[in-house]
């Protein structure tokens, strides 16, 4: 009996001394519920979707990072994790701070038509092998890919990438653009020059 009292007065003290430890806890949130895309997105085409704010919720600074998880029994199709790009995809969070991560949604050329979902989710993140926390937050994301031709995703893929880095994209587009025209137009030149000798010799 004796023994029992001393053990439970050691760990009463161990509480008043270590309160943050004893009663720390991991948390996570995120700042949205779900996110529906209304348009139908192009194969190769490439996407910003809306802002993820991920918020430490619990009493202790954590690395947090997000991923890309789905339902095991979803009747949607199942995008690739690959097909998403996050920044940051991992960061540290302070307890009661939170963090903007941008998404960008590429997709394949060849990306199969049809009703798309996952959870963009965020966790804390846990070194170690083996090891589980078992504490996350994830969106909802729901998407459609319309169905199109290997010529039509080419030219989707190259309308975005002009448009994401504007006005960049354009001004070396545009000199790319002159470079081909001068060297049509040089070798036009050269080949009506070439023509003219060619006749020239002919008629003397």
């Amino acid at each position: 009996m004796k023994s029992i009292t001393l053990t439970l007065l050691f760990i009463f003290i161990l509480g008043i001394i270590f309160p943050a430890t004893s009663m720390a806890k991991l948390g996570v949130g995120v700042g949205l519920g779900k996110v529906d895309i209304d348009e139908e997105l192009s194969p190769g085409g490439i996407y910003n979707l809306p802002t993820l704010p991920v918020l430490n919720t619990g009493d202790e600074d954590a690395d947090y990072e997000v991923s890309v998880t789905f339902r095991s029994d979803q009747e949607e199709l199942k995008p690739e994790a690959g097909w998403f790009s996050f920044s940051p995809q991992s960061f540290p969070l302070k307890a009661g701070e939170s963090q903007q991560v941008e998404i960008s949604l590429t997709l394949p050329l060849n990306t199969r038509p049809g009703d798309y979902f996952a959870f963009l989710e965020a966790s804390p993140k846990v070194s170690g092998e083996g090891v589980s926390v078992g504490v996350a937050a994830a969106t909802k994301l729901n998407f459609t890919v319309k169905p199109a031709n290997i010529l039509q995703a080419i030219i989707e893929r190259i309308r975005r990438f002009f448009e994401q880095n504007a006005p960049a994209s354009y001004v070396v587009g545009g000199i790319a653009a002159l470079v081909i025209v001068f060297a049509i137009g040089r070798r036009y030149v050269d080949l009506r020059i070439g023509l003219k000798k060619g006749k020239s010799k002919k008629g003397g």
